[in-house]
Order: C-alpha cells, then structure tokens, then sequence
C-alpha cells in the first residue's frame, strides 16, 4: 500500500479569486478576463471529457514524482487511477492532468494525458485519455485515444491529478490573449495566487485551450535514459522537443506554494484533434496566442506515495 498523505488547502471564494487572478494576469498578458461562469457541458467539442463537469469535492493529488524517473528509472512504479479515486475519498471520481504512462502496459515510456471517470460500484470506469509518444516510423508525434489499445486505467512514476465528482457547477473562467511577459498560462496563474495568499497554499485545477498560436511541447522519449541524468541540461537533452499548433486542450494542476510534500507545483499535459499532444512547457506565438481555461480551487491535497529521496532536477 503507498502511503497517502493529506492536506487542507485555503479556498478563497470563486468571485475574490476572480479578482485576484484577473489583476495579476493583465501585467503578463495585453487582455485579460476572468469570471466566474457555468462550467461548459465538457462532453461536447473541443473536450469530449467523460463527465460534464469539474465539480463536486474537488481535490489534488501528486502521485509518485520526478525522482521515480529520473536520475535513474524506477520501473516498478505502477499506479492505478481507480485505486488513486479511493484513495483520495472520492471513489468514481472524474480524474483529469498529467503524467507518465505504464511502460509495462505500453511497452516505452510516454506522456499520458489522464481524462477518466474511475469506475464505481455502479459502473465500470471510462478511459478517455490520450497518450502522446514519438512515432518510430518519422520520430514525430503519435497522439493516440488511449482506449484505442488498452483497457486499464494505469499510469507509471508520476502523475498531477486533478479529481471531482465531475458535476456541472460554477467555475472561474480565464480569458487571456496576448502575451507580454515571460511566464506561461499556468506559470502565471500559480506565482498570482503565491504572491497574494503567500503562506495559505491554494491549489487548481482544470482544462484550457490554446485556441490561437503555437506552443513549445515536449515528449519523452521511449526508451529510459541508460546513463543517470542529474542536471536539467541533462534532462533538457534527452527530451524531444516540438513546436505544435492550436487548437491544443490542455489539463493542468497548479499548487501555489508546496506545504512540505515534496510537491510538483505545476504540470501541464495537453492533446488536439489534429494529432499533436504532450507536456506543455510555453507558447512560442505571445502576439498571437489566446487561452480559454475554466479552473477550480480544490479543497485537499492528497500526496501519494512520496519519493524518500528527493531532487528538483525535471520539475519545469
């Protein structure tokens, strides 16, 4: 059994996040607008989620972690999302984010982008996730439906989930176009929420599009790093990086300030309809670029299965 650690995080109502994220993001984007909406039917285009919603008990969980991956592989770490819905509390759970796929189920490593409504007592689980890999045949990217090929719910090393009862509700929605600074979209949400809640840790989470522009994504490779990998360089090396386009729907976690967990503090996984798909890292269009999100403030922080020892190499 991996241990399972618990947190309760600050929740500042929708409206006065609204405000707060809406203030931050006009000094990093040329237009910004952030309210408070009803969540979209997230089972109609671009998303065609399972649930219909981000609603209902919302919580995070960080599973296993970078160290499990890098300097040096650690294989036998397998998860299972039903068995993350239970241990969250929240079995049948609609779980969305981004991490690493089983390389036992798969075969080679590979990004996962987790969409699934864990199975309950009442019905069987509903995979629709995607995985992103370089495709043997042109060392490009292959996006495919991850039910086209497996049945299982699993994921290997690492994950940042973002879970609800995937009911329709109120959400915040970000608008923001063009843009000025440096930060990307998520980067510049969690550094807005850590400067104005500073030791009151709020965590998100959700899904948002990159309707316009192009974005910097990475995929993993397929096979493991032989040689240890102790530096970002080093990690920035083995990674193969793309320039993709939109319309790119991305899942993203985003804590503001890690209360002592060993914490990814963000991580970002997307997919299109065209094909492209992986872990967004920035969009490479600021004139150009839009995002539309719609997010959550969770209300606990599960931490699952803690590395014991521990580094900040890979995080970004």
């Amino acid at each position: 059994m991996a241990k399972v650690e618990r947190f309760a995080f600050h929740v500042p109502s929708l409206e006065e996040l609204a405000g707060v994220l809406q203030k931050g993001l006009k000094e990093n984007f040329a237009d910004a607008q952030v309210s408070v909406v009803d969540c979209p039917d997230l089972t109609q285009e671009p998303f065609n989620f399972p649930a219909k919603g981000i609603c209902g008990k919302p919580r995070i969980a960080d599973v296993g972690g970078v160290p499990y991956l890098i300097p040096i592989v650690q294989k036998e770490k397998v998860y299972d999302l039903n068995t993350v819905a239970k241990d969250i509390e929240l079995p049948g759970a609609f779980i969305l984010g981004a991490g690493a796929a089983s390389s036992k189920v798969v075969g080679v490593n590979a990004e996962l982008i987790p969409i699934v409504q864990t199975k309950s007592e009442k019905k069987p689980a509903v995979n629709g996730s995607y995985i992103a890999q370089i495709n043997p045949a042109d060392k490009g990217c292959l996006l495919e439906k991850y039910s086209s090929k497996y049945t299982d719910c699993e994921f290997g090393l690492l994950a940042n989930l973002y879970a609800s009862e995937g009911q329709p509700g109120k959400v915040i929605e970000v608008k923001a176009n063009g843009r000025t600074g440096e930060l990307n979209f998520v980067s510049c949400l969690r550094q807005i929420l850590e400067k104005h809640y500073g030791e009151k840790p709020v965590g998100m989470g959700g899904t948002f599009v990159i309707q316009k522009g192009k974005a910097k994504i990475h995929i993993m490779p397929p096979e493991f790093s032989a040689c240890p990998l102790n530096t970002d360089e080093e990690v920035n090396n083995w990674l193969k990086f793309f320039e993709m386009k939109a319309p790119l729907i991305c899942q993203t976690v985003l804590v503001s300030r890690d209360p002592g967990f060993d914490l990814r503090v963000e991580h970002t996984h997307c997919f299109s309809h065209h094909g492209e798909g992986g872990h967004y890292h920035q969009d490479t269009s600021p004139d150009s670029v839009q995002y539309l999100g719609y997010l959550l403030p969770a209300e606990l922080l599960f931490r699952i299965d803690r590395p014991q020892e521990t580094h900040l190499i890979g995080r970004d």
